[in-house]
């Protein structure tokens, strides 16, 4: 009976935007599907069906209202990847840091607001079982409220999602590398995908591939996410260019630019001028990846760009660049700069009140009870992920959000390091299997700050491992990049390459492989934020930490309560 009322209820909500009062409104369904990919049909948790999920289009300064059906056979939680939630931490949904679980059968309705904010964002699953995003995910798009861009107005509007395909049960496929101690040895997704599809490369795909129809002369705005679970992915249309004009949904200087590269989370949006002569040109995407020991699909997602009146029966396809080019990545992402005249902007603070150097990377912990636990180094240990030497560890009683407001004990500490234990060779790959240096503690330990507060961050790599790059997303905020580099960073040489006049500002950033980056943000936002890499199974391994940001001395800065219907463990 519960589950009938629990349908009734789902299907009675009417999916429509209330223009007179600015509030959106939409019905997810969470649930099992079938999805016909790669010569087969697979039973995957989706949204509504559809891979990927329903867009959420929106205004600037609209309210949303998401009512989520959990219909599925796991807990489900939804994040708004870059939404800055002010004062609506309860809604932003990463499992037992803002909120516990919709449990099977169980709903719950998101209402937030979006302030401030205009460009591509997007949604995702954020439950304890991190892949179930592979497939539950899909864009968020803002548009400004009384004017228009800060661009050319595009003729046309297209959202790009970019993804990775499993030919599994991505639950199944997440604990079959956890019981092997976190080793991915032969979990690699089966294929690259353009919203959704693989494209002509793939068997059984040429048909489903994804096609963009343009009129010469005319310009459009492609909204492009990386919803890949693992990947940073290359992206080219072939014989055409891009003007980047946002990032993370902030405004840039324009940028031009032939290939895009873009990280688990990223969004960046381009203009995209149909200036070439009548044909077909295919758009791709493929991984980018220079780690040397971090495997990846050897695939081409692919789409077309068809031009209207065009009678070709051949597509041109780019050249990508090699997987490992790391100078075509770096040159790509230190590129930007803000947009100072742009809506929203702010200068990036001068004064810091807080300074935190974090180390991130791999780590091993002992095996214990986890069956058929192996590692790179041999079969006593499993793999495990630090940030300063901690691994997180989720609490499972309560969300962290719930103890910071009803002050409960024994759920979280807050004594997360500023600086890493020990000072050592980051990057130096002789340190890479220094088992003085791999074993991290295990526990729930955040940072807490004070409200209005300047944080300022140096995130560095380390060899640990293995040398990797790591896309660090932080919940609640926006930052700004000061600076990024190779190597272990110098706080003699490194703040005077520090932009403080324009620097980019995101909400996730690719650190480089082997290197560091240097964020600024101020706490203006009272709750508990996480912040963790958006490589999904770095997550579950422990790459993660939270900001507690203590109330302002207002009640436009204090967190209010939690809705009525709010998930309980």
């Amino acid at each position: 009976m519960a589950r009938i009322i629990l349908l009734l209820a789902c299907t009675a909500v009417t999916l429509a935007t209330i223009a007179a009062s600015s509030i959106v409104e939409h019905k997810f369904n969470v649930g099992n599907f079938p999805i016909q990919r790669l010569c087969q049909e697979y039973v995957q948790i989706a949204v509504n069906g559809s891979l990927p999920g329903p867009a959420i289009e929106v205004r600037e300064g609209d309210s949303l209202v998401i009512h989520v059906c959990n219909e599925s056979p796991y807990n489900i939680t939804l994040h708004w990847h870059g939404v800055f939630q002010r004062l609506s931490g309860w809604a932003d949904g990463p499992a037992y840091v803002t909120q516990c679980p919709i449990l099977p059968g169980n709903s719950y309705t998101y209402r937030f607001a979006i302030t401030e904010q205009e460009g591509t964002l997007w949604w995702h699953a954020h439950a304890h079982i991190t892949m179930l995003r592979a497939t539950v995910h899909g864009a968020i798009i803002i548009r400004p409220k009384f004017r228009g861009y800060p661009f050319k107005s595009p003729y046309m509007e297209i959202p790009l999602i970019l993804g990775e395909w499993w030919n599994e049960n991505l639950a199944v496929v997440e604990n079959n590398i956890l019981t092997r101690g976190g080793a991915p040895s032969g979990s690699l997704s089966n294929a690259f995908t353009i919203n959704g599809q693989p494209g002509h490369l793939y068997p059984c795909s040429t048909d489903g591939m994804f096609k963009l129809n343009v009129v010469s002369g005319k310009t459009y705005l492609l909204r492009i996410v990386n919803a890949a679970v693992v990947y940073q992915l290359f992206f080219k249309i072939a014989q055409h260019t891009f003007t980047v004009v946002a990032i993370d949904a902030s405004y840039t200087v324009p940028y031009v630019t032939d290939v895009i590269v873009i990280a688990p989370g990223q969004t960046t949006d381009v203009l995209f001028e149909a200036n070439q002569p009548n044909g077909d040109y295919y758009m791709a995407a493929q991984p980018y990846s220079d780690s040397p020991i971090v495997r990846f699909p050897n695939g081409t997602a692919t789409g077309l760009v068809h031009y209207v009146g065009s009678t070709s029966s051949t597509g041109l396809m780019p050249v990508l660049p090699s997987p490992k080019d790391t100078s075509t990545a770096f040159k790509f992402y230190t590129s930007f700069t803000s947009l100072r005249t742009g809506p929203f902007w702010r200068p990036c603070p001068e004064t810091v009140d807080e300074k935190m150097f974090i180390t991130i990377g791999g780590a091993l912990l002992p095996c214990g009870p986890v069956a058929n636990c192996s590692s790179p180094v041999g079969p006593r240990y499993q793999l495990s992920a630090s940030m300063n030497n901690v691994s997180y560890l989720p609490p499972s009683t309560l969300s962290l959000l719930e103890a910071f407001y009803y002050g409960v004990d024994g759920i979280y500490t807050d004594d997360f390091p500023n600086n890493p234990p020990v000072v050592f060779d980051y990057t130096n790959p002789k340190e890479s299997l220094n088992f003085d240096l791999l074993t991290p503690e295990r526990g729930t330990r955040v940072k807490r700050l004070k409200y209005n507060s300047v944080v300022e961050i140096v995130f560095q790599n380390t060899a640990l491992l293995a040398v990797d790059s790591h896309p660090m997303h932080l919940h609640g905020f926006d930052f700004y990049v000061l600076a990024q580099g190779f190597g272990n960073y110098d706080p003699i040489k490194g703040p005077p390459m520090f932009n403080l006049v324009n620097p980019q500002k995101r909400s996730t950033l690719a650190v480089p492989t082997g290197g560091w980056a240097v964020i600024r943000f101020r706490a203006n936002n009272p709750g508990v934020w996480f912040v963790h890499c958006h490589t999904d199974l770095h997550i579950t391994l422990g790459l993660d930490m939270a900001f507690l940001v203590e109330n302002g001395q207002t009640k436009s800065s204090t967190l209010p309560s939690p809705p009525p219907d709010y998930p309980r463990c």
